[in-house]
């Protein structure tokens, strides 16, 4: 027995209909309160009838009775507001800071033992998912239902790095978009040189050069320390020239070009090419921020990345050596990426932070509209039969297998509660 599955119990309400407290007193749940995951009480604002006596307040929940004191919360003025005491096994009476005895309710014997023996298999049985057995017999419905939470739940993580970005930027959001946009070009290998080129050549700066594409990859590809060998052709050789002038003119300073990877790169991948695309980006789309809180669907948004580099690229991946010739332009699979990995998450970052739903809701509908990801969890998702169609019930996949089913968190997630308490659901 554990805390968590007591909580889930009182949370759910899934104890008998007729309740006695140790003191021989009818109890009756009308409100189990609000979960409260930090410190202090578990369950705050609930409100019991107690015999005759309506109470409200706080609710303490323990394995055992004597637990209150191993916490030593009858000490603490915290606990003061406790009305009652909901335990597994009552094997001591307690009280509060006063010395008043606390009313306990003892839950053993008063849920149905299916529900333990389902949970404590879930946490011991090792298949893929706790459930694996079991989950194609759950409508799904309430996967639907879940999924833009989970999406949500998908992109905590970079919305935190944006905050910190934001931060970081004083409030410029133009400075905080351009920032980690470049980071997402990085594609994960060069995601952190990226994002250092871009700190080190300010988008207020930039800004005034996005209209002329040559200066544009002058200034990028300088900054990101990749002009100063000895070229032998003339691009490159012009590149450079022009980037000493501004870089004399604007008293910049490039970044260490060892941080870039080219290794087990596809050529395609290199950062010469990453970075000349971005050069594009940056000279078709010069207020792509703006565009993109204007636009209303996936389709718009993937024709805004839709750029190709200049000609040089066409026949280089790396100066000074030519390639067969073939324009290079992000392909769909990037750009897909670049909407999955930046532009839905920052749509995210910026409805929460700015109030405004609507850039939330659009970020799930743009996600409704892409393909879904495909990979081996994917695929072993859709073996069971959940929906693999569109990113957003893909990246919900993803999310619900690592926060809830590998972490076996079964009791907070919404199908292990429905599969928990379900006793026509049979093993398949």
């Amino acid at each position: 027995m554990n805390e968590d599955f007591i909580h889930y119990l009182w949370k759910f309400r899934l104890l008998d209909k007729e309740l006695i407290s140790e003191a021989g007193d009818q109890l009756t749940i009308i409100h189990p309160g609000e979960h409260n995951h930090d410190s202090g009480p578990d369950f705050f604002n609930a409100r019991i009838r107690l015999g005759s006596t309506l109470w409200a307040g706080n609710v303490e929940i323990h394995v055992n009775a004597s637990d209150w004191y191993r916490h030593n919360h009858q000490i603490d003025p915290a606990y003061d507001n406790v009305i009652l005491h909901a335990v597994y096994e009552n094997d001591v009476p307690i009280t509060d800071v006063n010395g008043k005895l606390i009313p306990t309710l003892s839950l053993k014997d008063k849920f149905q033992e299916s529900i333990l023996h389902r949970y404590k298999d879930f946490l011991k049985n090792q298949r893929w998912i706790p459930c694996e057995h079991l989950i194609s017999g759950i409508d799904c419905f309430h996967f639907h239902q879940w999924a833009p939470c989970l999406a949500l739940e998908f992109q905590a993580e970079k919305m935190k790095r944006f905050q910190a970005s934001l931060e970081n930027c004083t409030y410029d959001w133009d400075e905080c978009f351009y920032q980690q946009l470049a980071r997402s070009f990085g594609f994960r290998i060069n995601s952190v040189p990226f994002e250092l080129l871009a700190k080190s050549l300010p988008f207020r700066l930039l800004k005034k050069y996005t209209s002329r594409l040559f200066q544009l990859e002058a200034l990028l590809f300088g900054q990101a320390g990749l002009l100063a060998n000895h070229f032998v052709e003339d691009y490159p050789q012009l590149l450079k020239k022009e980037y000493e002038f501004l870089r004399q003119k604007h008293s910049l300073e490039p970044i260490n070009s060892s941080v870039w990877k080219f290794m087990r790169l596809r050529p395609s991948n290199f950062p010469t090419i990453r970075i000349a695309e971005f050069a594009a980006l940056l000279h078709q789309q010069d207020n792509l921020f703006s565009l993109i809180l204007e636009g209303n669907c996936a389709e718009m948004i993937q024709k805004y990345f839709t750029v190709r580099a200049s000609d040089y690229w066409s026949t280089h991946f790396l100066f000074d050596k030519v390639s067969p010739e073939r324009a290079r332009c992000l392909g769909a699979a990037s750009i897909d990426l670049l909407i999955f990995n930046f532009v839905v998450p920052f749509l995210f970052f910026y409805g929460d932070l700015k109030k405004v739903t609507s850039q939330k809701e659009k970020g799930i509908f743009i996600l409704e509209q892409l393909q879904g990801e495909m990979n081996a969890d994917i695929r072993k998702w859709k073996e069971l039969g959940m929906p693999t169609i569109n990113a957003l019930q893909t990246q919900a996949l993803i999310q619900l297998k690592r926060a809830y089913c590998e972490p076996k968190k079964c009791l907070e997630c919404r199908i292990g509660n429905i599969l928990l308490n379900d006793n026509q659901i049979s093993p398949h």
